[in-house]
């Protein structure tokens, strides 16, 4: 990646996918602010990360108020120079609460939107202005394969991870004069907390429609951001990496 000196910041950063950015990105040399509402299990994350000497500070943020947004992005510019690296990583889908969409309440609609959709625009506004005047950034929200396969009985995440990727393309198109490159990660099933509610029977069924026989660890997903977070990826902008093991081809 080649990112000794540059600054990422990674929501949704104490657990699972989010925490594998982490430590990768620390490990190809990037000073981090890491962002969660878990702020225990973060400040342990950054004494790990900190004992390889990577510059960590860490805020606590309930994504879902805009006001903490803005607060934990103000903390940012005190303790760094810049950002170069913004990796939108926090969402979550409906999981126990998933049901066909006529039975699901519109409230249902509005906390996908509002954990999986909106706090990657609002980071990204925090960040824009500074990045434009640095004409260098690099922008990567965590979609999902769900935008691509249309999972039953979740619906509303589909659709907010299917705007995360309208977003990403709309935005790569106007910031690219600026030298900033805006990519998506689209993940599939992922080995984090979410499947440990899954039954085996359904474990084994989400391996047998997986091609390579299967399930994803977050640090799949940590190589892919690390290719667009980094120097390698200047000529990609405006793209989506699936990394589901072949649940569904772009």
């Amino acid at each position: 990646m080649h990112s000794t000196q540059k600054v990422a910041v990674v929501t949704g950063a104490a657990h699972g996918i989010g925490r594998a950015i982490a430590l990768r990105l620390a490990g190809d040399g990037a000073s981090l602010c890491l962002m969660d509402r878990d702020i225990d299990t973060l400040n342990r994350l950054a004494a790990e990360i900190g004992r390889s000497r990577a510059r960590v500070v860490t805020c606590e943020v309930d994504f879902l108020k805009p006001a903490q947004i803005e607060t934990a992005f103000a903390q940012t510019q005190a303790a760094f120079d810049r950002v170069d690296i913004l990796v939108n990583n926090v969402g979550h889908s409906l999981r126990e609460a998933m049901a066909p969409f006529e039975e699901l309440p519109v409230e249902a609609w509005d906390l996908m939107l509002d954990v999986c959709l909106k706090p990657a625009m609002a980071c990204v506004r925090q960040l824009l202005p500074s990045m434009k005047r640095n004409r260098l950034g690099k922008i990567v929200n965590i979609g999902s394969d769900s935008a691509f396969v249309g999972p039953r009985a979740n619906a509303p995440y589909a659709a907010a991870k299917a705007g995360i990727i309208g977003f990403s393309r709309a935005l790569a198109r106007e910031v690219a004069p600026f030298g900033i490159n805006v990519n998506v990660v689209a993940p599939g099933y992922i080995r984090t907390r979410a499947m440990e509610a899954h039954s085996p029977e359904q474990l084994a069924r989400i391996v047998g429609d997986t091609p390579l026989g299967i399930i994803g660890e977050p640090d799949d997903v940590a190589n892919a951001v690390a290719f667009f977070a980094g120097d390698q990826s200047r000529f990609v902008t405006g793209q989506t990496l699936i990394v589901n093991g072949g649940r569904w081809f772009n």
